[in-house]
């Protein structure tokens, strides 16, 4: 068969999930960063493919059918992203980890996605990606970053939950494949789910929102915004830690974490020997 059964998956992952937790803190670092340039330049794909779709039902199918191509890519890559790296407490609930071995992953996996993500955002804000359609990439771009932005902290939290909950089912779903095309396709469909339901993905927002404020500081971007009217108030730096970044972050370790905890219960978890 070409198919690891989910028993098989949980299994591999105790293995690769030991690995990760092992690996010097350059290379979560750097492929941390890796995994942050490749979330955020599908995110900048997905912005620039739908950027001037009026619809906003065909606009998020349209994104929806891009983006997933970037956790495919990470997957298959062996880049190092946080959101799914929120399985790893399957390895620390079979004891072949310490949680904070999974902390320290956690960490510095986080930090080198927010670097690549930071990155793409600079390069596309501050060099020019951003002027299609006569900078309404770059107005629709500061949209989405202060909607985001204005998220009360409960609604991040839950949309960062079940963003997370169909990440960690599209990782696990690749690697129950053997096959590079098969890991694409365990990959596509649930974030594809999650990002037409425009539930909130911490590591991409380390782009979508960056890039809005940095595009806000571009006098031709700014004055496009204030053309489509948008209220650019709590797009702050202050407010993408605070109001968005910290709720949703907390939202995809809950998540991820419970179908983690759940794939080990179901397919791991030793039953204690009857007296």
């Amino acid at each position: 068969m070409n198919l690891f059964t989910p028993q098989e998956v949980s299994s591999n992952y105790v293995s690769t999930g030991a690995a990760k937790i092992n690996f010097p803190i350059w290379k979560m670092v750097v492929l941390g960063i890796l995994s942050g340039l490749i979330i955020g330049l599908a995110a900048a794909v997905a912005n620039t493919a739908a950027h001037d779709i009026a619809n906003v039902g065909i606009a998020r199918l349209v994104m929806g059918a891009i983006f997933p191509f970037g956790l495919g890519m990470v997957v298959v890559s062996g880049a190092e992203l946080f959101t799914g790296n929120c399985l790893l407490p399957i390895t620390v609930l079979d004891g072949k980890a310490s949680w904070m071995g999974m902390l320290k992953n956690w960490l510095f996996v986080y930090a080198g996605n927010f670097a690549g993500g930071l990155l793409v955002a600079v390069g596309c804000a501050l060099f020019g990606q951003l002027n299609y359609s006569s900078n309404a990439l770059a107005a629709f771009t500061i949209r989405v970053a202060a909607a985001k932005c204005v998220l009360p902290f409960g609604n991040a939290l839950v949309s960062g939950i079940f963003c997370n909950f169909l990440v960690c089912v599209g990782v696990f779903l690749a690697l129950a494949s053997k096959d590079v095309p098969g890991r694409f396709m365990g990959t596509y469909l649930p974030v594809c789910f999650f990002v037409i339901c425009g539930f909130e993905h911490s590591v991409a927002n380390m782009y979508y929102i960056p890039a809005g404020l940095l595009a806000l500081q571009v006098p031709a971007y700014a004055a496009k915004a204030a053309e489509w009217g948008i209220n650019t108030g709590a797009l702050t730096w202050g407010r993408f830690f605070a109001a968005n970044l910290l709720p949703v972050t907390l939202g995809n370790i809950i998540g991820g974490g419970a179908f983690a905890c759940m794939m080990w219960f179901c397919h791991l978890r030793k039953p204690k020997a009857v007296a």
